[in-house]
């Protein structure tokens, strides 16, 4: 089969376009036909050696995390799923044109959802309604999402106001008229420091920006508040004993994946996809995803 192939770690010129052994599925597992994936920040990061100390890459290697596709092939024991389903996943490896997933961490694609589409959704939209829940946030409460035009921080808008909270998205000055369209009741620019000092007291705060950011708003959440972040917790957290912060790792969950995309379906939820490119230019995609932006980039077998 065709992949991207890693020989080392470095820029996004390590990233190979070539033959690769096509795996084979095991007990419990499920070989998929990839339709697509999708860039992400976890991707990028892991080819430069960002992350060696805790997702090392064993040379040479495949890399990407999110997949959609079709089961061509299932392994031992695999009673949920059969040739022909169309499936995506949070999985391994998934910069090819084949995939092996464990059958346990495999959802499929809501009818009616366009299968290539499907790719840009499992991290993104899982890690947002986690973040929101790990906030704890009640109905009539009010919580602010940091980086909201971002992909997690929509994802996490949406689940809030699903579960009735009060939502404040905080984004850049620059990203004001674009936070207009994530669902927000009120809209803060996180760079304009008059405009942080006159936040109220919050119950919680859904932080996927981190850095300097998170530190200037981690003041502003009241004693026995939450601050829940993808990043880990800010820098001066101990400054503040009296909020509870909670760092936030994305873990699979099909009834989660499944109700975020079934909100992406019909309308309720938008993920915007910036670019399709072929899996033969991941190169291109990830330098253009490194530059930042709002839309996601699919890269198609």
């Amino acid at each position: 089969m065709k992949a991207i192939v890693v020989h080392e770690y470095g820029g996004p010129e390590v990233l190979k376009f070539e033959e690769y052994p096509a795996p084979v599925p095991g007990t419990g597992e499920v070989l998929v036909q990839v339709a697509a994936a999708s860039v992400n920040p976890i991707d990028y990061k892991r080819r430069a050696g960002l992350t060696k100390d805790f997702y090392p890459m064993h040379f040479p290697g495949l890399i990407g995390v999110d997949m959609a596709g079709t089961v061509v092939q299932v392994g031992p024991g695999v009673e949920t799923f059969t040739s022909g389903n169309r499936v995506f996943a949070m999985a391994d490896n998934t910069y090819a044109e084949l995939c092996v997933v464990k059958a346990d961490i495999l959802a499929d694609v809501p009818a009616g959802l366009d299968l290539i589409e499907a790719a840009a959704l499992p991290l993104v939209t899982t890690t947002g309604n986690q973040l929101l829940s790990a906030t704890g946030i009640k109905a009539g409460r009010g919580v602010m999402v940091v980086g909201a035009v971002g992909n997690v921080g929509r994802s996490a808008v949406f689940t809030a106001k699903q579960r009735g909270a009060t939502v404040i998205a905080g984004v850049l000055k620059r990203q004001m008229d674009e936070a207009k369209t994530v669902g927000a009741d009120q809209i803060v620019a996180t760079d304009d420091d008059t405009a942080i000092a006159n936040l109220p007291p919050l119950d919680a705060i859904a932080d996927a920006v981190g850095g300097k950011t998170a530190e200037k708003l981690l003041a502003k959440v009241k004693p026995g508040g939450v601050f829940a972040s993808v990043l880990g917790a800010p820098q001066n957290a101990a400054m503040y004993p009296s909020v509870k912060v909670v760092p936030v790792f994305s873990k699979f969950n099909r009834e989660t994946l499944e109700f975020m995309a079934e909100a992406v379906r019909d309308g309720k939820l938008v993920i915007p996809i910036s670019e399709r490119l072929p899996l033969s230019e991941a190169a291109e995609a990830q330098a253009a995803a490194e530059k930042g932006g709002i839309g996601k980039i699919l890269l198609v077998p």
